[in-house]
């Protein structure tokens, strides 16, 4: 009995709704009319021209203000985990190769080795690891962000009229009466 209501219940929201496309206001629509009509070619291109300059100024230009923070800190923290697997990367290369040559290194206290000659080789090998997979990602996030600069200033220029409506309806068969059908038949105008 529940699934039946269910059922009922869905079915009468699906077909008594009407969904309508975005709405813009009096002032987008002279907006765009001053700047020369609703498609800028050139709009992406320097969204993502901008955001190669300096990351972040695309998401600036496209006036989402809240994305560039995102980006900087993104880029941020990839460019420091570099800076410090690089560090640290140098400093147990150092201590290794002076070891290596009979040399005192800093992991040597009086005489005594506090880290062993393999755990330098492999901490060393692993910090060389970490540094390149963060300059990676920091190219990675370079480059992803200078494509959603250009995606965005694309999507700003999306068409979004009140023309674009899905409304459901009931048409009912002439012929067949006494059997009702059900079916979905989706009309678009443009």
């Amino acid at each position: 009995m529940f699934l039946k209501k269910t059922i009922f219940v869905l079915t009468f929201a699906f077909f008594s709704a009407t969904i309508l496309g975005q709405k813009k206001s009096v002032i987008e629509t002279e907006i765009l009319i001053e700047k020369g009509g609703v498609y800028n070619p050139l709009a992406p291109s320097k969204a993502a021209f901008y955001s190669a300059i300096f990351p972040g100024m695309g998401q600036v230009y496209n006036k989402k203000y809240w994305k560039a923070p995102i980006v900087w800190g993104a880029m941020g923290t990839s460019i420091y985990y570099y800076l410090i697997n690089n560090s640290s990367y140098k400093r147990y290369r150092t201590a290794y190769r002076l070891r290596k040559n009979n040399l005192v290194d800093e992991f040597t206290i009086n005489g005594i080795e506090i880290i062993s000659e393999e755990t330098l080789e492999r901490a060393q090998n692993q910090l060389k690891e970490n540094r390149d997979l963060s300059l990676l990602t920091t190219v990675i996030l370079y480059v992803l962000q200078i494509v959603e600069a250009s995606v965005n200033a694309h999507l700003l220029q999306f068409n979004t009229d009140d023309d674009l409506t899905f409304k459901p309806t009931f048409i009912n068969d002439p012929f067949y009466m006494e059997a009702p059908k059900v079916g979905l038949t989706i009309k678009y105008n443009f």
